[in-house]
């Protein structure tokens, strides 16, 4: 089990930006971050997948990039442009297996709170 901690959260004007990372205890080829705002269902934000791609939910494509540094065992949400509907809390996730399935994430930080004004 994999063990993450989010940071980077904070408050924001619309249109601003922030950097949320994710240190993880140790190297897993996927990872993702997801949101989840009061009244709402958890949702998948970026997924990234080591030697194969990322992925977006189509309300943050370019706005959003996912990244990460393997060498720092961290993950990275650069989030620009950001709008009230973004507000939420976000939380990193990880699996060891693939397919790396939004659903089939097995680890989970305790979450960042980003709200947008």
């Amino acid at each position: 089990h994999v063990q993450l901690v989010e940071s980077g959260g904070g408050s924001v004007q619309a249109g601003g930006s922030l950097r949320l990372s994710c240190a993880a205890s140790f190297y897993t080829v996927c990872m993702g971050w997801f949101r989840q705002a009061p009244g709402k269902e958890r949702e998948g934000v970026a997924r990234i997948v080591d030697f194969r791609s990322t992925s977006y939910a189509d309300s943050v494509k370019g706005r959003f990039t996912v990244s990460k540094d393997n060498a720092k065992n961290t993950l990275y949400l650069q989030m620009n442009s950001l709008k009230p509907e973004d507000t939420a809390m976000y939380y990193c996730a990880a699996d060891i297996g693939l397919p790396c399935s939004w659903s089939d994430f097995g680890s989970w930080g305790q979450g960042t709170q980003v709200t947008v004004s």
